[in-house]
């Protein structure tokens, strides 16, 4: 790991990172939270990761959470609330950038392998799983949309090494609206690699409201200069594609306690995929919960009292998944 500038740190975001929590100083913020909040790089050979860690300031541990964030996310802005709602509960949350998003090394938003994408991501969590501080307290994977996938491909690569897994609007299954033309996708393919990195249109718009119901975040989303707002590009839409039907194909392969999540009017991820899920997966521990109405950002982008009611929902889950463990 290597320690990060307030160069680097503040690059054309410290404008923005006021904005969402006013004027108070970062730490100050964060000591307000109840938080301790430290940011590193973990380099690995896939490239350089940027994460970071929120920790309870008074708490008691009960465990860690390891935290997935969607496509064209990062670990920051409005996502690492999520994570201070762990810390606050008495949780260790770390998070991690993917490669190719927020500040992680690659191009923005460009997924040439989703396995080494969830792999470089994975080494991270594992170091502080495994780790002489945290080596024995129940551990846990959170993933939003495509990073719900990614924490259960994490899974099925570290079958052993967690007690449970929270998915929120997890990426198995999409509408076909969010889907390339066909016309599209195959002029791509059919220039041999040479169009992996380009942008292809999706057949529905990208607007933040699709997201968020909660219209006052979604300007404040809108204002966060690390997301990418771009199209999908091509190589990394094969690579969804691909992780999408590994864990259809290997649903009996997944064991851990699961509490997956999704409102009714997601048109950006399936609430099929999650019933999908808890109806084929092996795991003896399943829970579903759907949100009527409820868009696809759930944690982030809902009105403030269906947010208190998710978050309450994941707390209840998440102790009493540790309640289990401490009886074993």
């Amino acid at each position: 790991m290597g320690s990060i500038s307030k160069d680097e740190l503040h690059t054309g975001s410290q404008q923005l990172i006021n904005n969402v929590w006013g004027d108070m100083p970062e730490e100050q913020f964060y000591a307000s939270q109840g938080v301790i909040n430290s940011k590193e790089f973990f380099s690995t050979a896939n490239g350089r990761i940027f994460t970071q860690s929120f920790l309870p300031r008074s708490h008691e541990l009960k465990g860690i959470v390891c935290l997935n964030h969607g496509y064209s996310s990062h670990t920051g802005w409005l996502v690492q609330f999520t994570a201070i709602s762990f810390a606050q509960w008495g949780y260790a949350a770390f998070a991690a950038d993917f490669l190719g998003h927020g500040r992680s090394d690659g191009l923005p938003c460009y997924i040439p392998n989703i396995n080494k994408l969830a792999e470089t991501s994975l080494s991270y969590f594992k170091s502080i799983r495994d780790s002489k501080e945290y080596k024995g307290k129940p551990a846990f994977l959170y993933g939003e949309s495509m990073g719900g996938a990614v924490a259960l491909l994490m899974h099925l690569k570290d079958p052993e090494g967690w007690d449970g897994v929270i998915l929120a609007a997890p990426m198995i299954t999409v509408p076909e609206t969010r889907n390339p033309s066909w016309l599209h996708f195959t002029a791509c393919r059919m220039m041999l690699g040479l169009a992996d990195t380009w942008p292809i249109p999706s057949r529905s718009s990208n607007s933040d409201l699709q997201d968020y119901r909660d219209e006052e975040r979604a300007k404040l989303r809108a204002m966060d200069t690390l997301r990418y707002i771009g199209q999908v590009r091509f190589g990394s839409y094969r690579e969804l594609l691909w992780l999408m039907d590994h864990l259809q194909k290997n649903m009996d392969k997944i064991t851990l306690p699961i509490l997956t999540l999704h409102g009714t009017g997601d048109n950006v991820t399936d609430p099929g995929g999650s019933k999908m899920l808890v109806d084929k997966a092996k795991s003896k521990d399943k829970t579903a919960k759907f949100y009527e109405g409820s868009h696809h950002s759930l944690v982030q982008g809902e009105p403030e009292e269906t947010r208190k009611t998710i978050l309450a929902d994941i707390k209840e889950w998440l102790d009493q998944q540790v309640q289990k463990s401490s009886k074993l």
